[in-house]
């Protein structure tokens, strides 16, 4: 009687399969356990940058109390202010402002804000303009060529052409004349043109009104038409002197001519 065949015990085969299912368990779970210690570990604590606070700007300086141009910038005086004396004259006399030489035509700029106080002909200055400002100072501009449209009344803000050089009126060569006086008594142009000045005490008004006691005897490109005739003919007749300068009641310069008896 052949022996009977009995099936291997089951127990033989799970123990494989478990051991499977365990490692693949096992590998799954690993992932799974790092992400879970992720969530439950606390993030670092950073700590907040704190950055300086910026120092604030200095605040912008206040703009200055009075402020002149030039009126034809980049151009030297030709003819200072002071005591002069041209050629034809017996003696020197105060010269109001400065002479700037400039070829014709070019644009004549006011040297601060301000409004036209007249304008005109003049048989000295030739043609003019003038241009009152605060606190009594006054500009003038003559032996102009042309008026720009200036009317009186109308206000001129710093640094607009008000006309052209020219050469009307009793001029030597074509030039600009240009006077600044403050409360009726001129002052020297030199000390304002292309400055600034804070406030009122910083005006070198003091200065500006000294007049040299010198008398500058002027260079000339032309004398006025006739005037070399008038000239030769006081000298043949013996006329001259030496003029004394003194200073009136209202600021002005003026020479006394001392005629010699002829």
């Amino acid at each position: 009687m052949a022996p009977d065949t009995q099936a291997p015990p089951a127990r033989n085969l799970a123990l494989p399969l478990t051991l499977g299912f365990a490692v693949v368990v096992a590998a799954a779970s690993v992932p799974a356990a790092r992400a879970l210690a992720d969530l439950l570990t606390p993030a670092p604590i950073t700590a907040p940058v704190i950055q300086a606070a910026a120092e604030p700007a200095p605040p912008a300086p206040p703009p200055p109390a009075y402020a002149f141009d030039a009126p034809l910038p980049g151009r030297d005086i030709a003819s200072p202010f002071g005591l002069r004396q041209l050629p034809w004259e017996e003696g020197g006399r105060l010269h109001e402002g400065v002479d700037i030489a400039a070829p014709s035509g070019t644009a004549v700029k006011v040297a601060a804000d301000g409004v036209v106080l007249r304008t005109g002909v003049d048989a000295g200055y030739g043609r003019f303009v003038e241009v009152r400002h605060k606190d009594g100072f006054t500009t003038l501009y003559a032996h102009l060529g042309r008026n720009l449209g200036m009317k009186k009344g109308v206000f001129v803000r710093r640094g607009t052409p008000i006309a052209l050089v020219g050469d009307s009126g009793r001029s030597t060569g074509s030039h600009l004349h240009f006077e600044i006086s403050r409360k009726g008594r001129p002052l020297n142009p030199a000390l304002f043109m292309d400055k600034t000045f804070a406030q009122a005490d910083d005006l070198p008004l003091k200065a500006a009104a000294r007049v040299p006691r010198k008398v500058r005897l002027a260079q000339v490109s032309r004398w006025p038409e006739g005037m070399k005739e008038r000239v030769a003919a006081r000298r043949a007749a013996g006329k001259g002197g030496v003029g004394v300068a003194t200073r009136g009641e209202d600021g002005r310069v003026r020479v006394r001519i001392q005629v010699a008896a002829g």
